[in-house]
């Protein structure tokens, strides 16, 4: 067997990361000749050469390249394994994820009510951000929205939301009481980088299959509605954002014709903590009200 210090594999994988050891070293806290000294007890542990150093610069060899995805995983096997051992060591500890526009302080209220000794957090997530945190254990249950990969999760749907249009307030559709894909069947709406999120929010394809319209490409919520303002776009939007006043230059129609969204509390599926237990129970009894209508469908499950 060969034992590998994992201090060493983060150190490679910062240099892997910047093929710079003087700013790798600057990240890590500690000299560069240092740096050079513990990267080549790694590659003696490896039992072959993972970094180059040219002219040129620096670059990982073939070996590099094949170790570094699994360096990474182990460094993720190693956070993940902490972390466990954490949550077994303090089991009134739980954290809860939310994303914008949703709203968890009755249920978080409700648990702290019922579980006074309990350490109950709350942190904020970006729209792309729930899944991985739950399972890079950064929370144990997220309140957001779908879609959502639900392998290795546990979903349950609490409310729909009906969805809106998102226009600037000087658009041709401003002012309207409602609207239709068809009134927006040319307009350009902001893309993201997640194939399924991008999907579900433009709702492409349209009924009868013809493609949505495409749009500037985006990866934040603050660049979609840039680009909404400036008028070089529309969107297609939860109603809580709406509601939660986004900013004086845009507005917000009624999109009829169109499934609602849902709104759903996740976690891991093997999680058998009672904090996540109850939490989702808090979640179920005081959340599952917002919405403009029930859900028919209670449990998504874990598939």
């Amino acid at each position: 067997m060969t034992d590998l210090d994992l201090r060493l594999v983060r150190y490679f994988t910062t240099v892997a990361s910047h093929l710079h050891y003087g700013r790798a070293a600057a990240e890590l806290h500690i000299a560069q000749p240092s740096l050079s000294r513990q990267i080549s007890r790694l590659e003696a542990e490896v039992g072959a050469r993972l970094l180059d150093r040219t002219r040129q610069g620096t670059r990982l060899t073939e070996a590099g390249e094949a170790f570094l995805p699994h360096a990474h995983a182990l460094l993720r096997s190693s956070e993940q394994a902490a972390a466990v051992a954490r949550a077994a060591a303090q089991p009134t500890r739980i954290t809860v994820g939310y994303t914008a526009g949703v709203i968890v302080t009755p249920a978080v209220r409700n648990l702290r009510h019922k579980h006074p000794d309990a350490d109950v957090r709350t942190l904020h997530l970006e729209w792309n951000e729930p899944r991985e945190a739950l399972l890079d254990r950064r929370v144990d249950a997220a309140i957001t929205r779908l879609p959502l990969r639900t392998d290795d999760l546990r979903v349950t749907i609490l409310y729909d939301e009906p969805k809106m249009l998102l226009v600037p307030v000087g658009h041709r559709l401003a002012g309207k009481e409602s609207v239709t894909l068809d009134d927006i069947d040319g307009e350009p709406i902001p893309r993201f980088p997640d194939p399924e999120f991008d999907a579900y929010w433009r709702i492409d394809p349209r009924p009868g299959g013809r493609p949505a319209p495409g749009g500037p490409p985006v990866e934040t919520i603050e660049d979609k509605l840039e680009y909404i303002a400036a008028g070089q776009a529309v969107a297609i939007v939860p109603a809580a954002l709406h509601a939660a006043g986004i900013r004086p230059d845009l507005t917000a129609i009624p999109l009829h014709g169109v499934e609602p969204g849902h709104v759903v509390v996740a976690t891991r599926a093997a999680d058998r903590s009672r904090l996540v237990a109850a939490f989702r129970t808090s979640a179920r009894d005081c959340l599952s009200g917002q919405g403009v209508t029930r859900s028919p469908a209670a449990e998504a499950g874990s598939r």
